[in-house]
C-alpha cells in the first residue's frame, strides 16, 4: 500500500510543469506570479480505475485521479486549484501539502476541503463497489458533506451553496445596520435580513429558493 494507503498498481508519477497552465489559459505576468506564489509542484501520482482496483465502472465514472499540490502557501488562493482542474478535466482528488502537513481537496462546484493533518497519517479510503459510489463517499468524507431529507448528493451540493450565500448576504447586512444612524435606512436593512432569514428556513426545509443579489 501506498502513503495514501492506496494500492501500489494505482501509483504513477506524472509531473505537471507549472507552464503547461501558464500556456493554457493565457495568463500575463501578474496571474503567474500570484500562481507562483502558491503553488511549488504539481504531479499525478495515483490513477483509481477498475485496471487499478478490484472496482466496478460507475455510469458517471470510468476513473479517477490523484494529484499532489506542493504550496508555498497554507492560505492559498482557492482560483488556482480551480485552474488546475481545468486544466485536467478529469475527476481529480487533491492532496494539498504544505511542510509536513497535508489536506485532501476535491473541486466540485466548489472547493471542499479536508482538515490539515500530518503527511503520514492521511488516507484515501476506497468505499462502494463502483466508481460512482467511491467518487460520491470521497466527497462527502472529504466536504464533510450532512445528506439531508434524503436529498442526492448533487441536491444537497445545491442547498449547501444557497445557504452559504444566504449566511454571507445576512451577516454582511447585519454589519450595515449595526452601523447605520438613519432609522429609516436601519429598518430596511432589517427588512432584509428578515426576508434572507425567511429564505435560510425554507432552505433549511428543503425548499430551494434562490436569494436575490
Amino acid at each position: 500500500m501506498t502513503m495514501l494507503g492506496l494500492p501500489k498498481k494505482t501509483e504513477m508519477n506524472k509531473q505537471l510543469p507549472k507552464k503547461v497552465i501558464y500556456e493554457k489559459f493565457k495568463m500575463n505576468t501578474a496571474a503567474k506570479e500570484k500562481f507562483d506564489g502558491d503553488i511549488k509542484k504539481l504531479s499525478i501520482i495515483n490513477e483509481i480505475s477498475p485496471l487499478t482496483v478490484n472496482v466496478e465502472k460507475g455510469k458517471e465514472i470510468s476513473n479517477f485521479f490523484v494529484l499532489r499540490v506542493s504550496l508555498k502557501n497554507k492560505d492559498f488562493d482557492e482560483i488556482n486549484i480551480l485552474l488546475i482542474s481545468k486544466l485536467i478535466e478529469q475527476h481529480m482528488i487533491f492532496v494539498l501539502e504544505y511542510e509536513d502537513q497535508a489536506s485532501l481537496a476535491v473541486y466540485q462546484k466548489r472547493l471542499h476541503q479536508s482538515h490539515w493533518q500530518p503527511i503520514q497519517t492521511l488516507e484515501i479510503k476506497l468505499s462502494g463497489l463502483n466508481l460512482d459510489t467511491i467518487w460520491e463517499n470521497l466527497l462527502i468524507e472529504i466536504g464533510g458533506i450532512e445528506i439531508e431529507n434524503g436529498n442526492t448528493l448533487d441536491e444537497q451540493l445545491v442547498i449547501d451553496e444557497v445557504r452559504q450565500k444566504l449566511e454571507k448576504q445576512i451577516a454582511a447586512l447585519e454589519k450595515q445596520a449595526r452601523v447605520e444612524k438613519q432609522p429609516k435606512r436601519k429598518f430596511e436593512l432589517v427588512q432584509q435580513i428578515r426576508s434572507l432569514e425567511k429564505k435560510m428556513e425554507d432552505t433549511n426545509c428543503g425548499y430551494i429558493k434562490t436569494p436575490q443579489a
